[in-house]
């Protein structure tokens, strides 16, 4: 389908029964940030995120709201989903929402295509059903409840006890898939990423899939079973779909080729749904496969992975409205290993806050712009013979350009801040080792100065386009400062060091001011 040229790549659609807090964010990040670095790449980049609003969750939720199920999910998306985007600056290219009708119609289509061919079939099931998750449970995903829930047996990830559920719906022939599955992990081994995250979905298919529950008929807030009405479409299955029916399945066949198959940035507490289920589910279509599966890991607060259920949720705003979006995208790209836990704490985020974003970087470009306005009038100076520390930096701004992108392709986006973070410290020690104030009071230092500064401004002006994706508002105010050509996001990022720009800088307000203020 796709040609190699685009890249598409996809958030989940996240539940609505509740407000966002910094695990959604963290999530929608990291995929904004791979599409703006493949945007600027050259590649088409499109970026899909948006809500899942069907479901037994969302039903009792409204009624308990004295509200109906559609009015309370218009609320919470135009509340709180839609303003996160902004609060965090994503880019989005669309915002997909269960209930549009381009998703509910195409959705229905895809059922349609599968129990004409043969893949589904009536039956009963009997299970553990959690409502948190919305998902039928395994006892191995079962634990002993503690406090008001002893006696009880829990689901691991919320905490909360699990219901027995007795139903005659329609079932998905997942188990036929099996073998096609275990082939498709062995085959492409970047599939499943991480690594850790691989081996957990190539056992849990090994120990044998059960064929999938894919209707309820105990309520009706879901998409219709198109030949039986009195059934709805399992919410999961239900949302997995969206992936295409965003792309252009069944309504857009031009854009769905152009744009399939997509790379999936999801939490690894729904890694199966996207590892197992969803291939399984196109393979049955005759649809291609997505091109990967990433599962990242948990933010935990105080040890705990963040959840507004157990009050360890924090609201994006809350750290935000001190420190910035640039700030929270760069701290959580930054300090977290993509793919693996992350500890979230105040002290932390305020620690690199001042000593990387404000002390390194920030401190570095204010230092190259006023030194140029005060030694050259502004107007950036034309190097003369470099020295083996101007060729260093030249150098670095190389390497650290193309180890940059190589973590990208592996979408380790806090290995390729780490590489990228190399320039900004030789920089810092190179303007320290040169003392350009110093060569500035003997005019026959002069050349050497404007060396000396030209060789920094070509390092910031390298740092403001490989940064551009994951701190788009300070990039874009130094590239004006720097005079740079068109907008920073116009730039090759795979060829950063050969930025071009004008002839002057101007003046350069703080990017990252220092905060006093006590948070947490």
């Amino acid at each position: 389908m796709s040609d190699g040229s685009s890249f598409y790549i996809t958030t989940p659609i996240f539940y609505v029964n509740d407000v966002p807090h910094i695990g959604h964010a963290y999530t929608e990040v990291a995929a904004d940030v791979l599409a703006r670095w493949h945007r600027q790449k050259g590649e088409k980049s499109w970026l899909l995120t948006g809500t899942d609003e069907h479901g037994q969750k969302i039903l009792r939720t409204a009624t308990a709201n004295g509200t109906t199920p559609k009015e309370w999910v218009d609320r919470l998306v135009e509340t709180a989903w839609k303003p996160l985007l902004d609060t965090v600056n994503i880019a989005n290219d669309d915002f997909i929402r269960t209930t549009d009708a381009r998703h509910e119609v195409n959705a229905a289509k895809f059922l349609q295509h599968l129990y004409d061919s043969g893949h589904i079939y009536t039956g009963e099931y009997e299970g553990f059903y959690c409502v948190g998750c919305e998902e039928y449970k395994q006892p191995s995903d079962l634990v002993d409840g503690t406090g008001e829930f002893a006696g009880q047996q829990v689901c691991a990830i919320h905490s909360k006890p699990v219901e027995l559920l007795h139903e005659k719906n329609y079932f998905f022939k997942m188990s036929a898939f099996a073998d096609q599955l275990i082939e498709l992990y062995e085959s492409n081994p970047t599939f499943v990423q991480p690594e850790s995250a691989r081996n957990e979905v190539i056992a849990f298919v090994k120990n044998g899939l059960s064929d999938l529950s894919i209707s309820r008929s105990s309520f009706d807030w879901g998409i219709k079973v198109p030949w039986d009405e009195s059934n709805v479409v399992y919410v999961w299955f239900d949302a997995l779909l969206n992936y295409i029916t965003a792309a252009g399945y069944g309504h857009d066949d031009e854009k769905f080729a152009e744009l399939w198959p997509a790379t999936h940035i999801v939490g690894k507490d729904i890694l199966r749904f996207h590892a197992v289920i969803w291939p399984a589910m196109l393979m049955a279509a005759g649809i291609e496969v997505p091109t990967q599966v990433f599962g990242h890991g948990w933010l935990l607060v105080g040890g705990e992975k963040m959840s507004k259920s157990k009050l360890t949720g924090i609201a994006p705003s809350q750290i935000t409205d001190t420190f910035g979006a640039d700030a929270f995208r760069y701290y959580f790209m930054r300090a977290i290993s993509f793919g693996q836990d992350g500890s979230f704490s105040w002290e932390d985020l305020s620690a690199r806050y001042q000593s990387e974003l404000a002390n390194g970087f920030g401190n570095l470009a204010s230092r190259v712009i006023a030194m140029v306005n005060r030694y050259c009038e502004g107007e950036i100076p034309a190097a003369g013979a470099l020295t083996e520390a101007d060729e260093a930096i030249l150098a670095t701004s190389k390497r650290v350009t193309d180890a940059a992108s190589e973590a990208i392709d592996r979408l380790a986006i806090h290995e390729a801040l780490a590489s990228v973070w190399e320039l900004v410290d030789e920089l810092n020690g190179y303007i320290t080792v040169q003392e350009p104030w110093a060569l500035s009071k003997d005019p026959a230092n002069r050349e050497r100065l404007e060396t000396v500064l030209n060789t920094a401004v070509r390092g910031l002006g390298t740092l403001a386009v490989l940064l551009s994706p994951v701190i788009p508002e300070a990039t874009a105010t130094l590239w004006t400062a720097l005079g740079g050509a068109g907008a920073v996001t116009e730039q090759r990022i795979d060829r950063a060091w050969e930025w071009t720009g004008g002839t002057h800088v101007t003046t350069l307000d703080a990017l990252f001011p220092r905060i006093e203020a006590t948070v947490g």
